[in-house]
């Protein structure tokens, strides 16, 4: 469900939690979120240190006002329970999940993180990766008002329809849609995936302004260089502020007095609520350290 205060998700960077000289330069990266990753981005002769490690960083306060999240190890993986435990003494923003595919496992998942003794704060993040998943995201995402973002497991859809990456992302449109009519329908927030060729800067900035048409808060990334880049695409512009702001003032004062134009267009209540919610993102940006 909604959260009640708008909090910027432009950049969320995956960190292996395996990794911790990554763990330590992150403290210093302008993004906005942290993935503390246990999953798969750690081998499994690893998961014990990467989870320990992620417990330490959600615990020394030395990452600013950054979004802390953990994203655990799947529903029946042989680490999950123990993450599940760790995750939540931690006390983290978030625990990301991968492969949710059932409202149903969402309501199991909100009923672990509270026998674990998860704070009120810690909120739960859906990974949607499987076409089970999209077809039940709208049900995901209303399952529990604990469950917040749903973030898009790209690769694994790629895979689970048998397809391959392509530029414009044409066989993914679908999938991509679904899951944002999902979010804007229960309130919840929602990220796309990731852009695996971190060396590929236009395709990765043409896919960010691609997810920011769709929809989308937000944009998962897997390496630092690909922060700037979500940051700026997810942000509203300084002409766009200026365009709210103007909107909003012509509303004001043509109260009362019928039709209501700005820039030659006739403004609509719909209009001043999309305006006003720019400004509030552009706000909540601005504010950031």
């Amino acid at each position: 469900m909604s959260e009640q205060t708008f909090r910027p998700r432009r950049s969320v960077l995956y960190m292996p939690s395996s990794n911790e000289r990554a763990l330590e330069k992150a403290k210093t990266l302008p993004v906005d979120a942290l993935i503390l990753d246990l999953e798969d981005a750690v081998a499994p002769d690893a998961k014990a240190a990467a989870r320990a490690n992620a417990v330490a960083a959600v615990q020394s306060g030395e990452y600013g006002a950054k979004e802390l999240t953990i994203r655990i190890n799947g529903i029946g993986t042989q680490w999950h329970a123990a993450d599940i435990a760790a995750a939540a003494a931690a006390g983290p923003d978030a625990i990301v999940v991968p492969k949710v595919n059932t409202a149903e496992q969402v309501r199991g998942l909100v009923t672990a993180l509270e026998w674990a003794g998860a704070p009120e704060h810690t909120r739960l993040w859906a990974m949607i990766e499987t076409p089970e998943a999209i077809f039940n995201a709208r049900e995901i995402a209303a399952a529990h008002e604990r469950l917040t973002v749903l973030v898009l497991g790209t690769n694994d859809l790629v895979k689970e329809l048998y397809v391959e990456h392509v530029p414009g992302r044409t066989n993914l449109v679908t999938a991509l849609q679904l899951a944002v009519l999902a979010a804007r329908a229960t309130g919840t927030a929602v990220l796309d995936g990731v852009y695996n060729d971190v060396k590929d800067l236009d395709g990765y900035l043409a896919e960010v302004a691609q997810g920011r048409d769709f929809g989308f808060d937000g944009k998962t990334i897997i390496h630092p260089g690909q922060i700037e880049g979500a940051n700026a695409g997810f942000a509203p512009d300084a002409a766009a502020v200026e365009n709210a702001q103007g909107l909003i003032a012509a509303w004001e004062e043509g109260a009362g007095k019928g039709v209501v134009t700005y820039n030659g267009k006739m403004v609509e209540s719909l209009h001043v609520e999309s305006a006003r919610r720019t400004l509030a993102i552009a706000e909540a940006i601005a504010a950031l350290p």
